[in-house]
């Protein structure tokens, strides 16, 4: 079973929440490059990201070298190779399996195109959604995923389904190959070694916000706790 993304650089295993920084520190230098900023320090970004100057060098230094000491970061340069290490510069291709209500929304999020992940193909089990035309793509029956991934090149399926279907679902598609999995169905998958799975739990997400507001030291989390 895969519970974290990790990958070796340089003989250095680099983490999940490595490559969530990384992510994190693109948009916001993406956002500064929007607004004409050139350069930027190292202490700059991490304030930026709430972490330490420190764990900035760190996690780019996986990486190679990066800036000029006293000058900073050219912000372009470093939107340009963050974007190159996350595999960004190229088209994903993305099959969506599951058309409900949490499919639908990732259907129209606009952010993935833009960062090149493209929804390709979109399937479902229900025969009352097969046939229906989501954001431009008509739904194809389950039944096709093991024609139709192959076919198509995906090389990312997301998981939308509920939780008692998505083992086979996730099972079904990696026989014929794919590699990517994002699973949104609240359950525990096993994928065999080679396989990156990364889970979203919207209600455990939850839980953990919930948590922090608990026992936040101003007390408002024991005032939403009593008044529920």
């Amino acid at each position: 079973m895969v519970s974290q993304i990790a990958t070796l650089m340089n003989g250095k295993k680099v983490s999940e929440s490595t490559v969530a920084r990384l992510s994190l520190y693109l948009r916001l230098l993406s956002e500064l490059q929007a607004d004409g900023v050139l350069t930027l320090s190292s202490e700059a970004l991490a304030r930026r990201c709430g972490t330490t100057a420190a764990q900035v060098r760190k996690d780019l230094s996986f990486f190679g070298t990066f800036g000029k000491r006293g000058l900073g970061y050219s912000v372009a340069e470093l939107v340009s190779e963050l974007r190159s290490i996350l595999g960004l510069g190229r088209r994903w291709r993305v099959a969506l399996v599951g058309a409900g209500r949490i499919g639908a929304a990732l259907l129209g999020y606009e952010d993935f195109r833009q960062q090149g992940f493209y929804i390709e193909a979109v399937f479902d089990a229900d025969p009352a959604k097969v046939g229906q035309r989501r954001s431009g793509l008509v739904v194809r029956p389950e039944a096709e995923l093991e024609s139709v991934l192959p076919a198509s090149g995906i090389e990312i399926v997301i998981i939308a389904v509920p939780a008692e279907s998505a083992q086979e679902v996730v099972n079904r598609v990696v026989s014929v190959g794919v590699r990517g999995i994002l699973n949104f169905a609240p359950t525990k998958l096993d994928v065999p070694a080679g396989v990156a799975l990364k889970n979203v739990n919207m209600a455990m997400e939850l839980e953990a916000l919930s948590y922090a507001l608990a026992h936040s030291t101003g007390g408002a989390g024991k005032a939403i706790a009593a008044r529920g």
